[in-house]
C-alpha cells in the first residue's frame, strides 16, 4: 500500500521521475479501489472523488505535496510562517504544471484541440468554455480557478460531484489559455433543459442535501455543517428535459 509521505520525499528527491508518477498512480488506484483515504474528504466525500478521476486525484496529491513543502520551509524554528494563498497557489499551479507535462496530461493550444476533437465552443463564461458536439452525451470544459488556491479548485469539483453526480465532472488534463491562466480540462454529462430552475425548487434540491439559506431567503447562498454552496441561480440549475427534476449544473462550492 502507497504512503502519501513516501511520494511527498519521492518529489523532493527525484522530482516527477518515471518511477514517481508511477506511486502517484498507484496511490490514485488505491484510492478508487477504496482501500486508501485522501485526508481532505470524508467517507461520503470519497465518492465525489473517485467521480473526478485519476488525474484529478493525482492533481490534488501534487498540490498537497505543493502546500506541505511551502508550509514546512516558512517554519524556522519556532517561527512559523503562514503562507499566503498566492503563495500556496503559485506552487501548487507550478508542481501540477511540471507533473502534467511528464505525466502527459498537459495539453498545448487546447482550444484548438478540443475543437478539432469534441466540437465547436458553445458557451464562453468568466470560469470556463463549453465544447459540444451535436449528438454528443458530454460536454467538454476548460475550466479556469476562481477559488483562492488550486486545490481549493479541485475540492470544488470533488464536493459538486458528491452533491450532484448526475452532472459529474471528470477531470482529463491541464492547459493555459492565451493569457498564461492555467484551466482544468474536465468532461461533464450533457444536460437539455426544459426551462431555467426556480428559487423554490433549487430551495427544495438543496434543503434535502442539508442546506440551508445563507442569505436570509433572499439570495441564492446556502450552508450545511461543512460546505458551502454559491451562485445557485436559474443559469446554474436547469430543469431536466428527460426527469422533470431540478438539476445543478454548475456553482461555487467550497469547505466551510
Amino acid at each position: 500500500m502507497s504512503n502519501i509521505q513516501d511520494i511527498y520525499k519521492a518529489i523532493a528527491t527525484n522530482g516527477f521521475s518515471e518511477v514517481t508518477n508511477q506511486m502517484i498512480d498507484n496511490y490514485t488506484n488505491e484510492i478508487i479501489n477504496g482501500t486508501t483515504n485522501f485526508y481532505r474528504y470524508n467517507t461520503p466525500e470519497h465518492a465525489g472523488l473517485c467521480k473526478a478521476g485519476q488525474v484529478l486525484i493525482g492533481a490534488s496529491v501534487v498540490a498537497s505535496y505543493a502546500t506541505t513543502s511551502l508550509t514546512t520551509s516558512g517554519n524556522v524554528g519556532e517561527s512559523k510562517i503562514s503562507p499566503s494563498n498566492w503563495e500556496i497557489d503559485e506552487l501548487q499551479e507550478r508542481a501540477i504544471e511540471k507533473w502534467a507535462r511528464e505525466a502527459k496530461l498537459w495539453v498545448e493550444n487546447a482550444d484548438m484541440v478540443l475543437t478539432e476533437t469534441f466540437g465547436p465552443m458553445i458557451a464562453q463564461g468568466a470560469e470556463a468554455k463549453v465544447y459540444y458536439r451535436g449528438g454528443d452525451t458530454s460536454v467538454i470544459k476548460e475550466r479556469a480557478s476562481i477559488y483562492s488556491t488550486t486545490q481549493k479548485a479541485l475540492d470544488a469539483i470533488v464536493l459538486h460531484n458528491y452533491l450532484f453526480p448526475e452532472t459529474a465532472m471528470h477531470v482529463i488534463g491541464f492547459t493555459r489559455d492565451s493569457d498564461g491562466l492555467m484551466r482544468i480540462i474536465l468532461t461533464q454529462p450533457y444536460i437539455r433543459c426544459l426551462r431555467l430552475a426556480s428559487k423554490s425548487e433549487i430551495d427544495s434540491l438543496v434543503f434535502a442535501k442539508g442546506f440551508h439559506d445563507n442569505c436570509s431567503g433572499q439570495g441564492v447562498n446556502y450552508i450545511s455543517d461543512r460546505i458551502i454552496l454559491e451562485d445557485m441561480h436559474p443559469a446554474n440549475v436547469f430543469i431536466d428535459e428527460i426527469s422533470s427534476a431540478p438539476i445543478c449544473i454548475d456553482c461555487i462550492v467550497k469547505f466551510v
